[in-house]
């Protein structure tokens, strides 16, 4: 069970925290959240889309040194750490690391509780990231995906 936080966490802090608690949390400005998926649960459709996902991009990236992560890998941004639903991790991890060092591409499934925060206020941390060359927004509940891609001045 989650402790509340008495004060702002540095993203060291919230990782030993972390490791102690029986759901994924983000830190956002110094502060445990938990996921809106935490808090919700995925629906089938949600789930099926990020299963589709990894098995295509791991498909796609075998023998390459590029492969998919879950939501259990976190991104660190501006405001501390974010989980995207799939992201694309490049060159050679720390194996007990809880974030991605190399991020290149981040996949958010959009669902009706969750495209207005990953839409915008996500989105502005990714883009942020001078890793990540492409954010892709699913949309759930229609066949749209949404393609950002970093242009050649950023």
């Amino acid at each position: 069970m989650a402790e509340k936080a008495s004060r702002p966490m540095t993203i060291d802090e919230f990782f030993e925290w972390q490791k102690h608690q029986d759901r994924n949390y983000e830190l956002v400005d110094g502060l445990p959240v938990m996921t809106v998926k935490a808090m919700t649960g995925a629906t089938d459709r949600h789930d099926s889309i990020a299963v589709n996902t990894i098995v295509a991009f791991g498909n796609q990236l075998r023998g390459k040194l590029c492969r998919p992560k879950t939501s259990d890998t976190s991104i660190l941004t501006s405001r501390g750490t974010r989980r995207p639903d799939v992201l694309i991790e490049c060159d050679k991890p720390d194996p007990r690391s809880m974030t991605a060092d190399d991020p290149r591409a981040v996949i958010e499934i959009l669902s009706p509780s969750t495209t207005r925060y990953d839409r915008f206020q996500k989105l502005a941390e990714y883009q942020q990231h001078p890793a990540v060359k492409v954010v892709l927004q699913v949309d759930s509940e229609a066949p749209q995906v949404t393609i950002w891609r970093r242009g050649p001045n950023g």
